[in-house]
Order: C-alpha cells, then structure tokens, then sequence
C-alpha cells in the first residue's frame, strides 16, 4: 500500500499517462509517430531532480514535465499536447485508488475468512447476550462472531460498488470540454490503465466520487471500531470471557506488572477516528468553484494515502485479533449463572400468554419473581413456581422446560447456513 502511494508510484503513472496520450495522438495522426516511439523510447524522471525544479516553479506537473522533456530531447514537444495538468494529477488518483481499494478487498476478505473459522469453532458456545451493557438473553459466541462476518460482507460490498465509481479517469482538457484533446485519447488512455473515461468532467473529476469513497473507508473503519469496542469490554477483568493475545515478553505497564491491556483493539479505536476525520474532509472538498479551484488539492495529498494505508493496517491488525483471540467458555458459562436464570423471563412471560393469561397480569407475576432472585431469594425457576398467578398456569415441569438454552438456540443452524457458515 505504501508503494502504490509512493512518489516513484506516482511518477510512474504520470509518465505513463503522458506516453500512452501521444501514442493515441499519433495513431490519430496529430503527431508524428517517430516522435511518439523516440518519447516511449527514451522518457524518464528523477524524483531528486523534479524537486529541484519544483523549488523554480512552485508547480509539481511542469516540474515533472521539464525533466521529462531532459530526457527526450526534440520529441519532447509532442508531451502533454492538450492537457491540462488535472488530465495527469486525477487520472493518476484514480489508479491509485483502485489499486488501494484491490489491497483492501483482500484485506477484508482475509478479514472473513478468520472470523469464519472462529465462528464456526464457537457456534454453540453459550453465552449472555447483554442489552445496555446488562445481561438481557443468551446467545451463543458464534452467533456473536456471524453477525461480525455479515457485517464485513457488507463492508466488501462498499468497497466494491465504490471502487467502480471512483476507477474514473479523463483527459478532457483544461475545463472537461475536449477543446485541445480528442475524446478518442482520454477513452484509449484510460482503457489501457483500466479506468473508465469520465462521461462529462470539468477541470477535474467531481469530488463526490472521492467523497464517497472516504466515507465507505470510514463506516468499514467504524466497523472495525465497533468490533475493537466489543472485544475490549469482553475483556474487562468484571467479565474476561475473551482476552486479547498476550506474548511472552510482553508488557501491559510501566508501573503495574499484572496488567493485561487490550491495547491493539484501544489503537484501532483510535486510529477510526483519524479515518472518519478525514471523511469529513473529503465532504468538504466537494464544493468547488465552478470548473475547479485548488482547495482540494493539498488536503487529498494527505486524507487519501493516510486512510488508506491506515485502513489497510487496522484491517491486518483486527485479523490478526480475531486469530490469536484467547476465549474462554468456562467464563461464559459462569456470567450465564449470575442472574440465576433471570434471562428465561420472557420465556414464561410468552407462555403465560399462551396459556390464557392477560398480558399485563402475566408481566408483572414473572417480574415479581425476577425482583426476587434479583435480591438474592434462590433462582429464577424456583421464584416463578411460587408466584400464584405463574402457578396457576404453567406446572413446574412446565417452568422447567421453558427455562431452557435450547428455546435460545433453536434457529443458530438456520442463521449460520443463510450466511454461508454452515
């Protein structure tokens, strides 16, 4: 990723847009076509020395061009013939982007392919299922795990929709109208780079292209925020039913030997606020004036290559969480004891129901019995087998049977096979 948006990257794309331009120009007969081989021939660039000329000019494109023509010599006259130096600069954004979206679909791809075999793996693991932060109903860590691997399909179909409206180049000429610039050379060029030719541009490819792209890498970010989120209060010392890898040798602080910190999942939490900020950037650079203006410019030289090459790196490093994700049932299995069955009130509430009682009567006979386990009075099942208006529906065989993690469970083969889990 870092080499796609390296200068040498970049030059070398320029360069490319430059030579395939006149080759075109001169199939179309508007240069000659020695002067077309002897640019293919002999173009080059020195990253040193357009710097250098970059300090004269203060212009990155004619910079790159006075070296080019060094290199050339006569048939340098031929080189940029009709562009304007957007042509170059968007063109060449938009193979950098999808070239960056290509690394992030595998990343994502990679992404959920662990988290399947970690589902799959814990699939009928049980464990409390929490509302608010407070135990509400069980559920299993595999179904956990699924709703992750949905979510990161999502995130794959994103991407993809959005690499196709930003994989758009043009070569239109300083204000998109083809005044100096046959269509035919900005449909040939962009082919043979594997973009689309802008239908209509003006100076530049309009920013909501870009925009929408940056958002998409903020809502995947915000997904891998959630999913850091999630594992990082799992791993709080009150609940520790997953933890973080911890290597040997490994340190969790300077003053406390015992610390044990989920300290990658804290730095990918941190690093999706960066990517969503530089969202909101990319929604300012939509509104430009009229043809175009530069304010856009020196902003995407920064949120475009950062947020990929961040997203690229938090989307290894959730992977290599989920991997290495040290989880423990046992644990599970003991926070599913703590409410002593509380999680089975709408279990018989339903039954209740079912069974003829009016619904606020029923409510509120399974919520007294709730209250009392609450305060510590033997389990759940044992405090509804004493509430008159529970017994006078249901037999205790019944309470028994419906204070059951099977009810809970019933569906987990159904969901896992709709997502292609099973």
């Amino acid at each position: 990723m870092r080499q796609i948006w390296s200068d040498e990257r970049k030059f070398q794309i320029w360069l490319e847009i430059e030579v395939l331009a006149c080759e075109v120009m001169a199939k179309l007969g508007q240069i000659p076509r020695a002067g077309a081989v002897e640019i293919r021939k002999r173009a080059s660039f020195s990253i040193q020395e357009i710097a250098e000329i970059e300090k004269r000019t203060n212009h990155d494109v004619i910079a790159f061009l006075e070296n080019v023509a060094e290199s050339v010599g006569p048939a340098a006259r031929w080189i940029h013939q009709g562009l304007t130096s957007s042509d170059i600069l968007d063109t060449t954004l938009a193979v950098q982007l999808n070239e960056s979206a290509g690394i992030l679909l595998d990343d994502v791809e990679k992404v959920r392919s662990t988290i399947a075999v970690q589902a799959r793996r814990y699939k009928m693991t049980p464990m409390i299922g929490r509302s608010h932060g407070v135990h509400a109903e069980p559920i299993t860590f595999g179904l956990k795990l699924a709703l992750m691997f949905d979510e990161f399909g999502r995130a794959k179909e994103r991407l993809t929709q959005v690499r196709e409206r930003i994989r758009v180049g043009k070569i239109s000429g300083a204000v998109g109208t083809h005044a100096h610039v046959d269509p035919a050379v900005e449909r040939a060029v962009c082919e043979k780079l594997g973009l689309k030719p802008a239908t209509l541009s003006t100076q530049i490819v309009q920013r909501d292209r870009h925009a929408e792209f940056m958002t998409t890498l903020a809502v995947i970010a915000s997904s891998i925020d959630r999913w850091a989120t999630e594992f990082r209060h799992l791993q709080r010392t009150e609940v520790l039913e997953v933890e973080e890898f911890f290597g040997e040798g490994q340190k969790g602080s300077s003053a406390m030997p015992h610390k044990r910190n989920p300290i990658t999942g804290e730095r990918l939490s941190g690093l999706a606020r960066v990517i969503r900020g530089n969202a909101v950037v990319a929604l300012e650079n939509v509104a430009l004036w009229h043809e175009r203006d530069i304010s856009h410019s020196s902003a995407e030289r920064i949120i475009l290559p950062d947020s990929c090459i961040l997203l690229d790196y938090m989307l290894v490093k959730l992977r290599e969480i989920v991997e290495q994700l040290q989880v423990y049932p046992e644990r599970m299995a003991q926070n599913l004891e703590l409410t002593k069955g509380l999680y089975f009130s709408q279990s018989i509430l339903l039954a209740l129901t079912q069974a003829g009682a009016e619904r606020k009567t029923a409510y509120e006979a399974v919520q007294r019995a709730a209250m009392k386990t609450w305060k510590g009075e033997g389990t759940f099942a044992e405090n509804a087998k004493c509430e008159p208006e529970i017994a006078a529906k249901l037999s205790a065989a019944d309470v028994d049977r419906f204070c059951s993690l099977d009810i809970h469970f019933k569906h987990v083969d159904a969901t896992f096979k709709a997502l292609g889990l099973d």
